[in-house]
């Protein structure tokens, strides 16, 4: 499991400017399997916590379902309103259901969130910024073990 911790130690400036999308915009998108393998799109919160990249949802929501059954994810940050400025996000992984003491110790930390909830981590397969820089496309790509490539469109 590649964690968000170990994400800023191999890419700080690729993770630096990700961390960056996800914290302007309150509302981003999900992507889990449903049962039958079909793909479903939710709307969904993320909040960084102690060097991970943390998923919290009303208990037993479908896309908790969808989780808990099987945890590959794609998850895409709010772009922003007509402009790509700092870039579009999208994080590839598995979430991991978190439980006992720390998922306590979680929710203790955002009381003012929702008194109960299911909380996942989220681990990394893939990490993509897209950026446009005048005339230039611009595509990093972060995978464990591989480091960031840039493609230039």
């Amino acid at each position: 499991m590649t964690n968000w911790t170990q994400f800023e130690t191999d890419a700080p400036d690729l993770a630096k400017a990700v961390a960056a999308r996800f914290e302007a915009h309150k509302h981003h998108v999900l992507a889990t399997l449903r049962k039958d393998g079909s793909p479903r799109v939710s709307g969904t919160e993320v909040e960084f916590y102690e060097g991970a990249l943390l998923l919290g949802s009303m208990v037993g929501a479908r896309k908790v379902r969808d989780l808990q059954r099987d945890p590959r994810f794609s998850l895409h940050s709010n772009p922003g309103h007509h402009t790509m400025e700092g870039g579009d996000a999208k994080i590839s992984g598995r979430a991991e259901e978190v439980l006992g003491e720390r998922k306590l110790q979680i929710l203790e930390h955002y009381p003012d969130e929702i008194p109960e909830a299911d909380v996942f981590e989220l681990s990394l397969d893939e990490v993509v910024l897209t950026t446009v820089d005048g005339d230039h496309l611009y595509v990093d790509l972060w995978r464990p073990g591989a480091g960031v490539t840039r493609f230039t469109k």
